[in-house]
């Protein structure tokens, strides 16, 4: 591993936190001249999910940072007029078009092991291009069908196809209608100043990793590299090109790098007091949140239900710049349910109840049941601060 020429700039932990939270949108005034868009392109990468439980996970990425931001706005600002394409970063993410050109590091990566997990015919991968050339965008089962009839994994030879095209930059996800990708051929979908392949890697990864290190403020080797699943290697190779510098932050036990805007001025403003999805980037990587909130959160979802501490969609409570708590959110018609609460102490009492009640309005609820609650002794107070936000959602 490349080591870091001496750090010029140590950081205390609360000043780490503080710029981890500007940069991911959290502290300060939410851009909303921006919007959606300019959430996406700040972050740079906004991780998809299909577990849908006040909402999908994309919904919620900017309704954290945003507030109360319609759902159908939320979508179209994504989709329309070719602002952004889905293709593979931190995991499956909505991405701004503009870093189309950067991920062609990835797109030969693929294309040099072409022969993925699943057995294709010769002809299929031509025909999916040439159904996609005549009849312009499709889903995979406009394509001739999704599924084999098998178990999940059992695709058809067009959706094996089409996934693989899309791994090669010759198809883009232009869009998610009812859940389903939406193809297009990148030549169409792609603007042509932007459609270029000809980056070589090291710029690829140079860009990639300087996007990673603006949009997560401070983090460590593994914390840039991850956030768009970079080897540690290649984040390396780059880290000196890419204008990150390096930083020391008390208590962290590795090395740092600081994004230079980052600490141009101390971080100020106000905090967002909100609900978190698991998949977003301010929590997605688990020893991260761990080493900056002293805070530790495992998605549930797919550990066995008599196993799960706090839930199957735990969504962590964000307040005064903490993570305070968590919930595990139901919707049952007009009402929405936590089945389970957790919260510090008596003073994540009132963040809980405000975080609660504005995503019930958020979505529609007209009402908020609480089912249990980690501490029985703050059930009464958060049952008086829910009425007192409010009476009736």
């Amino acid at each position: 591993m490349t080591s870091a020429p001496p750090p010029a700039v140590e950081l205390s932990a609360d000043e780490a936190r503080r710029i981890a939270l500007r940069a991911q949108g959290f502290l300060g005034a939410p851009d909303r001249r921006g919007g959606v868009r300019g959430v996406l392109r700040h972050l740079g990468a906004v991780q998809l999910d299909t577990i849908s439980v006040l909402a999908r996970s994309h919904e919620l990425i900017p309704y954290a940072r945003l507030g109360a931001v319609g759902r159908r706005t939320v979508e179209d600002a994504y989709w329309t007029e070719g602002h952004s394409f889905e293709y593979w970063s931190h995991a499956a993410c909505i991405l701004p078009v503009e870093e189309w050109p950067h991920f062609a590091f990835r797109r030969r990566a693929y294309r040099d092991r072409p022969h993925w997990n699943h057995d294709l015919p010769e002809s299929a991968y031509g025909a999916v291009i040439g159904q996609l050339r005549a009849e312009g965008p499709l889903t995979a089962t406009e394509l001739g069908g999704a599924k084999n009839g098998g178990e999940w994994w059992d695709w058809s030879a067009s959706k094996v196809a089409v996934e693989r095209a899309l791994m090669f930059g010759e198809v883009v996800c232009t869009e998610r209608r009812g859940w389903k990708r939406v193809y297009d051929l990148a030549e169409r979908a792609v603007p042509a100043a932007l459609l270029h392949d000809d980056l070589d890697d090291r710029e690829c990864l140079r860009r990639l990793v300087a996007l990673a290190g603006s949009s997560l403020g401070v983090g460590t080797r593994t914390d840039i590299a991850d956030y768009h699943r970079l080897k540690g290697e290649q984040f390396d190779t780059v880290v000196a090109d890419s204008g990150l510098v390096p930083v020391t932050v008390q208590g962290w036990a590795k090395p740092a790098w600081a994004d230079p805007e980052a600490l141009a001025a101390a971080p100020r403003g106000r905090h967002r007091t909100t609900l978190l999805s698991p998949f977003d980037s301010l929590v997605w990587e688990r020893a991260r949140t761990e080493r900056i909130f002293g805070f530790t959160h495992r998605l549930e979802a797919y550990v066995p239900k008599p196993k799960r501490i706090h839930g199957y969609f735990a969504m962590p409570l964000l307040a005064g710049g903490k993570l305070v708590g968590r919930v595990d959110p139901a919707r049952e018609g007009s009402t929405l349910v936590a089945r389970q609460i957790s919260l510090d102490d008596h003073k994540a009492v009132r963040p809980m109840a405000q975080a609660l009640t504005e995503a019930a309005r958020w979505v529609g609820c007209t009402d908020v049941r609480v089912e249990r609650i980690n501490s029985p002794e703050l059930r009464t107070p958060l049952d008086a601060a829910l009425a007192e936000e409010s009476p009736a959602v």
